[in-house]
């Protein structure tokens, strides 16, 4: 089920990307505008757009959300792998998964370092 949901996730991110969908929107939201004054502007015909509106909003936050966090995995595990084959301390590995002061404690080190190479040529 796991690569049924991130195959029609990265479907539907890639769709909804696109020029085109932006552009059923826009005409969705402009057909439902026109069509205002023949409905006289009842609360069924705003909540049609309302409750569109939402449930896609709604849907798009989880597959969007799901496409980054696959995106960003994959992006650490490449960096991960570029570490380990360099000259670099091995140090960096895996600080994704530390939390916020312990992330900043590597940021101040970093910082330092800096400081020290430029001071230090």
């Amino acid at each position: 089920m796991e690569k049924t949901f991130n195959r029609m996730a990265g479907a539907v991110a890639h769709a909804t990307g696109r020029p085109s969908a932006f552009g059923l929107c826009l005409g969705s939201v402009l057909i439902w505008a026109a069509t205002g004054p023949i409905f006289h502007y009842s609360e069924t015909w705003q909540l049609i757009i309302n409750t569109g509106t939402t449930i896609i909003t709604f849907l798009m936050v989880f597959l969007i959300q799901n496409t980054q966090n696959r995106d960003g995995a994959a992006i650490q595990a490449k960096l991960d792998e570029l570490i380990r084959s360099g000259q670099a301390k091995n140090d960096f590995i895996g600080i994704e998964h530390l939390t916020e002061r312990e992330v900043e404690e590597f940021r101040s080190l970093c910082e330092r370092a800096k400081t020290a190479a430029s001071t230090n040529p």
